[in-house]
């Protein structure tokens, strides 16, 4: 349930309000647009049936919420969100590119790869620090060694660092070096790790479980708001279907779907997407004009090399080369990069 204040409603009114919304036993989220403040209620909503919402000074109409994701919903939030990351705004009109390697290996390398995917025009860094592997015989990261190099080489290059977090143990740890957290699709479920990421402070980027339909997503993403951290992406990274051609099958319908859902700015990653470093480009175009307001893309210097993922990323100099390409694409559709 959501009630839709009046233009003029004083920070008074709305005071009164939440405070006997919490006697009833329930959460008030307030949320300021542009032209007007709304409250949204969570919580057993069957004792609202017998308060008289209306009747208090400031409100203009009390609305039910039919979808099962209420925060995250158009009709808690008619206005898209736009995420702060230490300065860099995710959501507006320009597109925030995030690039750097799957894993961090060594702090010589991650800042070779920071100087030059910045140079090409990416604005956040990213890099893991701890690996969720599907043998426990890959490399698994460097743990707290990864996210100091991680922070070190974001603070040299002035880059906002985006990084995951596994487990609810480590949200502290990481919390500390990263700018942004990121939930990976394996734990895209993982409902006490989302719940404690949602007391946190930091921006969360989410993404979609492998086999997650577009609901379950946002009801994911629920599960962060309703703790109180509204500074949510949704990413579209691929689900597993028959299809054996590409890593997984990605769903560029998402995007705008998600859109048309959720308040939220949805982000897309062409590289776990396909798997393959030679369709990131094309898929990334796709995904700009499907309406996605950031991108991941994996970058390294030496994918041979690299421990983790190198089939999918691109070498820095096809990094650049593509953002130049989408220079020009971002401003046919009147949009940044």
């Amino acid at each position: 349930m959501i009630i839709v204040l009046k233009p003029d409603a004083t920070e008074k009114q709305i005071k009164h309000i939440e405070e006997r919304i919490k006697k009833l036993g329930l959460k008030p989220w307030a949320s300021k647009g542009i032209e007007r403040t709304i409250i949204g209620i969570i919580g057993e909503e069957d004792v609202l049936r017998i308060q008289p919402l209306e009747a208090f000074p400031g409100v203009e109409k009390v609305l039910t919420i039919l979808k099962p994701y209420k925060l995250a919903s158009r009709d808690f939030k008619k206005e898209d969100t736009i995420i702060d990351v230490k300065g860099v705004k995710i959501g507006g009109p320009k597109i925030v590119v995030i690039a750097g390697p799957c894993a961090v290996e060594n702090e010589k390398t991650l800042l070779s790869i920071a100087k030059e995917v910045k140079s090409a025009g990416a604005t956040m860094l990213r890099g893991g620090a701890f690996k969720p592997r599907t043998s426990p015989y890959s490399f698994q990261g460097l743990g707290e060694e990864g996210l100091k190099i991680l922070a070190r080489v974001g603070r040299e290059v002035n880059m906002p660092v985006v990084t995951e977090v596994m487990d609810t143990r480590d949200i502290e740890l990481v919390e500390k070096y990263a700018d942004m957290i990121q939930i990976g699709a394996r734990n895209m479920q993982n409902f006490n790790l989302l719940k404690e990421v949602g007391k946190s402070k930091k921006p969360v980027v989410l993404k979609r479980g492998m086999s997650a339909t577009i609901k379950e997503l946002l009801m994911s993403a629920e599960y962060i708001l309703s703790n109180g951290n509204f500074q949510v992406a949704l990413c579209e990274r691929g689900i597993r279907t028959f299809e054996e051609a590409t890593r997984n099958t990605m769903d560029i319908s998402a995007i705008p779907i998600i859109k048309q859902l959720s308040h939220l700015p949805v982000m897309a990653d062409p590289s776990h997407a396909t798997g393959k470093w030679d369709l990131v480009g094309s898929m990334t175009k796709a995904s700009i004009v499907a309406g996605c307001d950031a991108l991941l893309i994996e970058v390294h210097s030496n994918p041979e090399e690299a421990l983790s993922d190198g089939s999918q990323s691109l070498k820095p100099d096809n990094f650049a080369i593509l953002m130049q390409e989408l220079k020009t694409l971002t401003t046919a559709i009147g949009r940044k990069i």
